[in-house]
């Protein structure tokens, strides 16, 4: 059956760049550069979309749901990687934030051709991970209409599970099945119908998004400041001695020996210091100020 890709913004021709393939390397360099500046000022339009998404993701963290990512090609890639770095960044489980890629693991170093056509096999990848009503899942497709995501997103429905797309296309197919549409139209892209380019950036910079802001909301950042960071390696330990000193204005070895004590927990060391309370009190502050540093801290004044 002919697919008829025309009427998406994303695979018609750029006229600014008709003649790409005769500019020289700094002018390549240019154009490309302007047009990846209109990304932002699209992402910018779509703010109150992704604000209900943010939402949404929070509401479900609160009652122990999950955030599932879902897409194909570059798309499904762009998931995988902002998952993977909420555990370091914010001491989340493995479990909170997940992603699936059409073609599955392998497809992140090579295209698994085909796959993203499946739409029986994205409700099958999902339904896998025993999605329940408390979970959102976000279906991430930049022309809309990928057959794996819209089976997922499918599934989703069925399994009661909140459902949010991103996409690059106005009005698109995916849009129609969700919750909550996300739609960055940023228009041709340089290469016509390469994805990978300007519609990938934006949903790079939306995802980003969801993930950093649900995660202020639910209290793993102190004023700008990563508390909840995971010390998995020697960069990691180094950033939570010197939070722990920037916030409290201790030495460098001062900071090392309290974070010993704590564990590494950055949280109860900040509030150790600025509290002045012994370790079980701080502890027992963040947990009743379910994780917030400034309310454990409010908190803490009482123990005085």
């Amino acid at each position: 059956m002919e697919l008829d890709l025309t009427s998406l913004m994303t695979e018609q021709r750029n006229i600014k760049t008709n003649s790409i393939d005769t500019f020289e390397t700094l002018e390549i360099l240019r154009i490309i550069n302007q047009e990846d500046q209109s990304v932002a000022l699209a992402v910018q339009r779509a703010l109150p979309q992704i604000s209900a998404a943010v939402d949404t993701v929070y509401r479900a963290f609160k009652k122990d749901g999950r955030l599932f990512y879902i897409g194909a090609g570059t798309s499904g890639r762009l998931g995988v990687i902002d998952a993977a770095e909420c555990p370091p960044t914010f001491s989340t489980s493995s479990e909170m934030v997940q992603a699936i890629i059409a073609g599955g693991s392998e497809a992140m170093f090579e295209a698994v051709e085909g796959a993203e056509d499946n739409h029986a096999q994205g409700s099958t990848d999902l339904l896998r991970k025993n999605i329940t009503s408390m979970d959102v899942v976000v279906g991430i497709t930049a022309s809309g209409r990928t057959p794996y995501v819209m089976g997922a997103i499918d599934a989703a429905k069925g399994a009661g599970a909140a459902t949010v797309s991103l996409s690059c296309n106005p009005n698109s197919q995916i849009s129609t099945r969700v919750d909550n549409s996300i739609e960055v139209t940023v228009g041709p892209e340089i290469l016509t119908g390469s994805t990978r380019l300007k519609a990938a950036t934006a949903q790079k910079m939306v995802l980003n998004m969801l993930t950093t802001a649900t995660m202020i909301k639910l209290g793993k950042i102190y004023e700008n400041l990563m508390v909840d960071v995971y010390p998995s390696n020697q960069k990691l330990i180094e950033r939570s001695k010197y939070i722990v000193m920037t916030l409290t204005g201790i030495s460098y070895k001062d900071a090392e020996t309290i974070l010993k004590q704590t564990n590494y927990e950055v949280k109860t060391a900040i509030v150790m210091l600025k509290a002045a309370v012994p370790l079980v009190v701080a502890k027992e502050c963040i947990q009743k100020a379910e994780g917030s540093v400034r309310k454990a801290l409010l908190r803490a004044k009482g123990y005085k």
